[in-house]
């Protein structure tokens, strides 16, 4: 393991420990800097997108319960940028008397998903039909009750698309069965048709102080999220529901930190998609759009601080996430192009170009939907190479 250079004790008012260097980490760092944490992070090279501009930086793989062990001895709470560390490591610390947030119970409703459906199932909470599966048969027979498509689920490890088969057929499952046994235990759900994605945002403190910012639109493609939309086009009835549905798991997962639960809005209602115990790229737009983004925020609740207000600074505010165009060219080369845009906020998380990976967003605010969504598309097809002017 290597270790970056140490604070002096009088000189931070908190230390907190981020198991992850992504681009959530990297967000989180400003944030940090302005409340006074020494915000020290886990990084598995220097070249992950926090760790190329933090202060604190411990090379490690969180895979490795010694480094997670003498990481967390250096902080006085132990949070995370990913959903990656296995149930049992985090035990261990725990066990050890470090303080994480969100704690080990919390965390594995966002990592194992039937853990998580059995238990928001068993407390009524509205899912898709679901059910374990071991064999390709178990898949055809939930789809005869069920009818087609299916979607067979990675019991752990999926993000991003990642982990997720929308089968169509019993052939399919056959053909596909392989490769979804790779990934370990899994689930079949019930197909959702949706007419929109949602994102409720809660900021929680261990003692049960909550915060919720505005529902977020979320505009998905190919499993992975390209847009947010704040407010989202929905009812009021509905954002009033989606609302109450978020704190409420919030409640039950007991989650300090940042909590983000995915939703599909159907003709018939709400229906839980999936959960994050951690900052979400659906909040991104907080970081301008709202009084405190969701980085200070759940740096604020893991330190059972005071939380800020989650109030909305425009009348609309819009993201859009920067994927590597197909010529494999730097965004960071047609930078000067997107900064030229008034009212344009852009963030790179410093990651190599390539095609279709998440490689930064923009934000804009304004007074109106629709147009501040198509100022923040321009600015990403300016720096994707898509415009040109």
């Amino acid at each position: 393991m290597r270790h970056a250079i140490s604070t002096t004790e009088d000189s931070v008012a908190a230390r907190v420990g981020m198991v992850g260097a992504g681009q959530l980490a990297r967000m989180s760092l400003a944030p940090a800097t302005a409340l006074g944490i020494d915000l020290h992070l886990l990084a598995e090279a220097d070249s992950d997108s926090a760790a190329q501009i933090a202060r604190r930086v411990t090379i490690g793989d969180h895979r490795r319960p010694d480094d997670l062990l003498a990481f967390a001895k250096g902080v006085d709470v132990v949070t995370f940028d990913h959903e990656l560390v296995a149930p049992e490591h985090l035990e261990a610390l725990a066990a050890e008397g470090h303080v994480l947030r969100p704690a080990p119970a919390s965390k594995r409703f966002a990592q194992d998903k039937r853990h998580q459906r059995e238990r928001l199932g068993a407390l009524g909470l509205p899912l898709p039909a679901f059910a374990t599966v071991a064999a390709a048969t178990e898949v055809e027979h939930f789809a005869e009750a069920n009818g087609w498509p299916v979607v067979v689920k990675a019991a752990r490890g999926g993000y991003d698309g990642r982990g997720v088969w929308v089968m169509d057929s019993s052939a399919e499952v056959a053909a596909r069965w392989p490769e979804c046994t790779a990934a370990g235990a899994l689930l079949v759900e019930a197909f959702v048709t949706i007419e929109r994605e949602l994102a409720v945002l809660v900021a929680r403190r261990p003692g049960g102080q909550a915060a919720v910012y505005l529902i977020t639109e979320t505009v998905q493609a190919d499993g992975i999220c390209h847009e947010l939309l704040v407010p989202a086009r929905v009812t009021p009835g509905r954002a009033a529901e989606a609302t109450e549905l978020g704190l409420r798991i919030a409640e039950i997962v007991d989650v300090a930190g940042v909590m983000a639960v995915e939703l599909f809005e159907t003709t018939d209602g709400l229906v839980i998609n999936e959960l994050a115990c951690r900052p979400h790229n659906s909040g991104h737009w907080t970081i301008e759009g709202a009084a405190t983004s969701q980085f200070a925020n759940h740096l604020r609740a893991v330190l059972d601080w005071p939380l800020g207000s989650t109030a909305l600074m425009a009348d609309a505010a819009v993201t859009v996430n920067v994927l590597g165009p197909p010529d494999g060219v730097d965004p960071r080369d047609r930078l000067p192009a997107a900064l030229a845009l008034d009212g344009v906020s852009v963030h790179l998380y410093g990651k190599a170009a390539r095609p279709g990976r998440k490689l930064g967003h923009v934000t804009v605010l304004g007074d109106d939907l629709a147009d501040a969504l198509s100022r923040a598309r321009h600015a990403a097809a300016l720096l994707t190479g898509e415009a040109t002017s």
